[in-house]
């Protein structure tokens, strides 16, 4: 559901970026390649985690003390 949360955020700034009147065309499509890429890295972050957590209930508290989950 955090995800889903984050995507619809993400969509809501890709727009505003679409229809910015101060950036260039060139600007526009290197900033949402960079959302998109960093959406994608933290989706793999979030699976990799949750993944691991699954196999290892151990991690578990670990991760939760670092803020990872």
């Amino acid at each position: 559901m955090a995800h889903h949360k984050h995507h619809e955020k993400l969509e809501k700034l890709k727009e505003a970026i679409r229809k910015s009147d101060k950036l260039s065309e060139e600007e526009k499509n290197n900033a949402i390649a960079h959302i998109e890429e960093w959406y994608e890295e933290d989706k793999a972050f979030g699976s990799l985690i949750e993944e691991l957590t699954q196999k290892f209930a151990v991690l578990e508290p670990i991760f939760a003390e670092l803020g990872l989950i």
